[in-house]
């Protein structure tokens, strides 16, 4: 028997505000684009439509990713993390991801860390 939307959801643990960290991911070439913030409707709409959809912390609503700006997120598949605390959704990307117009929120500031092989 196939696990329904609602059987997943409920797998999710949502933080005391009711939401979960969504990061998202370029589908192929496994590229991070973004991190924001679901509830168990927004992710929902997001399992069961093939667009991702977030809410949004400042405006208190739901915002699908593209529809004003025409930089839309196509789903191509959803995990959850080991914890349950964080959801990863894997999308086709079209146009930018970035509120300021860039393809990723992760091109800004690089913090320089030390790595094992310095």
């Amino acid at each position: 028997m196939t696990e329904s939307v609602d059987d997943r959801i409920a797998r999710v643990r949502f933080d005391d505000a009711g939401l979960v960290a969504a990061i998202i991911q370029q589908w192929d070439t496994r590229e991070v684009l973004m991190l924001a913030w679901m509830d168990a409707e927004a992710l929902r709409r997001t399992l069961t439509t093939g667009r991702v959809t977030f809410w949004s912390r400042s405006r208190g609503e739901y915002w699908r990713k593209g529809d004003t700006s025409g930089h839309i997120q196509l789903v191509r598949g959803a995990r959850l993390d080991c914890d349950g605390d964080a959801v990863l959704i894997e999308v086709e990307q079209i146009g930018a991801a970035c509120h300021t117009g860039t393809r990723t929120c992760f091109d800004v500031d690089d913090l320089h860390p030390q790595t094992a092989l310095s």
